[in-house]
């Protein structure tokens, strides 16, 4: 695995780097947030040129760049890079802000080195699995073609802006999968946005209005005060 930390601690970054590199892993580390952020920007550049994908090991309480704000900044520009939050905070509101600005896991100090492994593999199996994903999606008469991102409904070309692509993918991934409004602001906004907008909403109005066309069965279903799911009728 190549995996980054981005620690301030000595410490626990001298003994992060020595277990790990002795598990025969590749790791770098960065000792402050604007280091940190830099580190997996670059990273994250490597990979689309095909290096294997980093890991992010992410304290949340840094000089400089909070682990917070890094996590929100790459999910706002979709990187993709898995991030596991590594911190001395450990109240539910903490790790359910760490999950909602895009963070893939979340492990608490102090930690076992065992079950920190165990979660860095568990990223690096999803990560894998995730690289062998389908280009094409299909939801009835919906189809997504994810490497070229244009979306067609009963074979006819639907003009979708970036946003709204990013938003028709996450629902077609899983269809019948209920997302929040939180989620799906995680995920195509990098929670970037304040939830207490609509931004969602109007979203899923525009989406809905592009691809219900001719009088085609909706796809896209509300569940009030839940948020929303995507499934072809009677499915």
């Amino acid at each position: 695995m190549n995996i980054l930390i981005v620690e301030d601690d000595e410490r626990i970054a001298s003994f992060l780097l020595r277990g790990l590199r002795a598990e025969g892993h590749r790791v770098l580390r960065a000792a402050d947030g604007p280091s940190g952020l830099a580190m997996a920007r670059e990273a994250a550049r490597a990979t689309t040129e095909g290096d294997e994908a980093t890991i992010v090991v992410l304290d949340l309480m840094l000089p400089g760049l909070s682990g917070l704000d890094i996590c929100q900044t790459l999910r706002a520009e979709r990187v993709p890079l898995p991030i596991l939050m590594l911190t001395a905070q450990s109240s539910l509101e903490d790790r359910v802000a760490g999950l909602r600005l895009g963070a893939d896991d979340y492990l608490c100090k102090p930690f076992e080195f065992e079950e920190l492994l165990a979660r860095l593999e568990a990223l690096a199996r999803r990560g894998r699995a995730a690289n062998m994903r389908s280009p094409r999606l299909e939801v009835g008469d919906l189809v997504l073609d994810r490497e070229r991102m244009q979306a067609r409904r009963s074979d006819q070309p639907l003009a979708l802006t970036a946003k709204e692509l990013a938003l028709l993918e996450l629902l077609m991934a899983t269809p019948g999968r209920l997302f929040s409004r939180e989620r799906i602001l995680a995920n195509v906004w990098g929670a970037s946005e304040d939830p207490l907008t609509n931004i969602v909403d109007v979203y899923i109005r525009r989406l809905r209005t592009k691809i219900d066309v001719d009088g085609a069965p909706s796809l896209i279903h509300t569940v009030r005060g839940l948020g929303y799911r995507l499934e072809h009728p009677g499915r």
